[in-house]
C-alpha cells in the first residue's frame, strides 16, 4: 500500500451523539443537547460550502462524556467541547475559515472536567 498525502476530505469531524439513560453518572453528549447542535453544525457547514471538503459526522460515544458535548476534528486530532450555535460559530469561524486552534472550547488529553471559560449557555 502506497501512502499519500492527499486526503478524501480536508477535514473529518466527529460529534459524539452516545446517548446514556438519564440520571447516569457519566452523563452523555445527547443529554447534553449534542442532537440540535450537531443538526445545526452540520447545516452551517453546508451553507457555507464546506460540503466536499469536509464530513460531519455522526459518533458513538468517544470516551469524554463528562465534557460533553465534544467532537473530535481529523486528521489534527484536535477536541473541542461546544454548547451553543455561537460556540458552533466560532469553531467553523476560526477553525474551518481561518485555520485557528479555538483555544477556549479545545479539550486537552488529560482534562477531565470543563474550566469555567467551557461552560457557555444551552443551545
Amino acid at each position: 500500500m502506497t501512502e499519500t498525502s492527499e486526503h478524501y476530505f480536508e477535514h473529518h469531524i466527529f460529534c459524539c451523539l452516545n446517548e446514556r439513560p438519564d440520571g447516569h453518572l457519566r452523563g452523555s453528549c445527547m443529554t447534553s443537547g449534542a442532537q440540535p447542535l450537531f443538526n445545526y453544525f452540520k447545516a452551517r457547514m453546508k451553507e457555507l460550502g464546506f460540503k466536499g471538503s469536509v464530513r460531519v459526522n455522526k459518533a458513538g460515544c468517544l470516551d469524554r462524556c463528562e465534557l460533553g458535548p465534544v467532537m473530535v476534528v481529523y486528521p489534527s486530532g484536535i477536541w473541542y467541547t461546544y454548547h451553543s450555535r455561537e460556540d458552533i460559530e466560532e469553531i467553523i469561524l476560526e477553525h474551518f475559515q481561518n485555520g485557528r486552534i479555538v483555544e477556549r472550547l479545545r479539550l486537552t488529553p488529560d482534562q477531565d472536567q470543563l474550566r469555567p471559560d467551557q461552560m457557555g449557555n444551552a443551545a
